[in-house]
């Protein structure tokens, strides 16, 4: 549908990291450039952990049932330089596997 309303658009990526929480807490607090926020529409990139935000009021059993797991970390991509992007994941990246 986006493809049929905008010449250009952007996405949400999730991806989980081992270690839970505080590893997910890590690559988060360790990247520059995104905004954390669980806001998902904004021309600004933004990340978030799911499990104590935007899914924080749920069961346990209830975020098993959606796969929202401790460890998971979900990006939407805004307007950012692609190359930026990669150096602010990179940092994260770096951040949880010293």
């Amino acid at each position: 549908m986006a493809a049929s309303q905008q010449s250009a658009f952007s996405g949400v990526l999730s991806f989980e990291v081992d270690g839970g929480r505080d590893t997910a807490w890590a690559f988060i607090n360790a990247v520059r450039l995104m905004s954390l926020t669980a806001n998902l529409g904004d021309v600004k990139t933004t990340v978030c952990h799911p499990a104590s935000t935007t899914h924080g009021r749920l069961t346990d059993v209830q975020k098993q049932q959606g796969n929202i797991t401790e460890g998971l970390i979900r990006i939407a991509v805004g307007l950012e330089d692609l190359e930026d992007l990669k150096r602010d994941c990179e940092r994260g990246f770096a951040a949880i596997s010293a």
